[in-house]
């Protein structure tokens, strides 16, 4: 398994994970149009040809927001989320970057335990964040010093 910056080539795998892993998932007009915004950064997990996973991300100083993290349900299990988180903030630490905020629905127990291993800690919730099915989000946040 690699992990390497998303290009053209992964956007409609990429895509088709959001269809399968989520209730409102994003286009692939809308995960494309990621290439172009300055701001954002998209790793992939890849073996050969095939997206295994994804981390998408936003950076505005030295905050970045996680948008989207999605692992295949094929090859979960694997550890491929938390390499791709690993390497996203290993990345940012370069850029400067001293802390990274995401949201996560309460009921996703297997993304908060990651999330939690990984030193992210709750500050914060938003009310009816999420549709289909409506429920809240959690904000979690991890700060370092760089």
């Amino acid at each position: 398994m690699e992990l390497i910056p998303m290009t053209q080539s992964h956007v409609a795998q990429v895509a088709a994970l959001e269809q399968v892993c989520f209730s409102d998932p994003w286009s692939e007009a809308s995960v494309a149009g990621e290439l172009a915004n300055e701001l954002s950064f998209w790793l992939v997990a890849v073996e050969g040809e095939t997206v295994l996973g994804y981390v998408g991300s936003q950076t505005v100083l030295d905050s970045t927001d996680i948008l989207n993290v999605a692992v295949s349900p094929d090859h979960r299990g694997r550890g491929i989320g938390r390499a791709l988180l690993t390497e996203l903030e290993q990345r940012l630490r370069q850029q400067g970057v001293t802390e990274v905020l995401l949201e996560v629905r309460p009921s996703n127990a297997p993304a908060i335990a990651l999330y939690t291993s990984l030193g992210f800690v709750q500050v914060g919730r938003r009310p009816n964040y999420y549709l289909n099915p409506r429920e809240d989000a959690l904000i979690l946040k991890k700060e370092w010093n760089t």
